[in-house]
């Protein structure tokens, strides 16, 4: 069974920091472009960072820049996102998702999702 399953989501003061985890099983993400997602309730679905996946190309929203990292583990089968600086509108549940090809895809694009996981940043 293909599957993504994502960690390491919990609840941060503003300021702090989590890192993120996307795990596959069932497959290798070797040849797969990994983005994640966030949606906060009652707001649209939103794109926070893509990986290629060879590592060499990274994007992200510019709400997000300079605080989120993106990279990935091959070897792990792992996606991360390190996130620092997390403000209060940050907060939403976080996806991953797998395109098959080196390139990021367009949002509406992704072949696997995860089920997420809850970063709440509040004091």
């Amino acid at each position: 069974q293909l599957q993504l399953v994502e960690s390491g989501g919990g609840l941060v003061q503003p300021g702090g920091s989590l890192r993120l985890s996307c795990a596959a099983s069932g497959f290798t993400l070797d040849y797969y472009a990994i983005g994640w997602f966030r949606q906060a309730p009652g707001k649209e679905r939103e794109g926070v960072s893509c990986i290629s996946s060879s590592g060499g190309s990274t994007n992200y929203a510019d709400s997000v820049k300079g605080r989120f990292t993106i990279s990935r583990d091959n070897a792990k089968n792992t996606v991360y996102l390190q996130m620092n600086s997390l403000k209060p509108e940050d907060t939403a549940v976080y996806y991953c998702a797998a395109r098959a090809g080196s390139s990021c895809p367009g949002a509406n694009e992704y072949d696997y999702w995860g089920q997420g996981t809850q970063v709440t940043v509040s004091s």
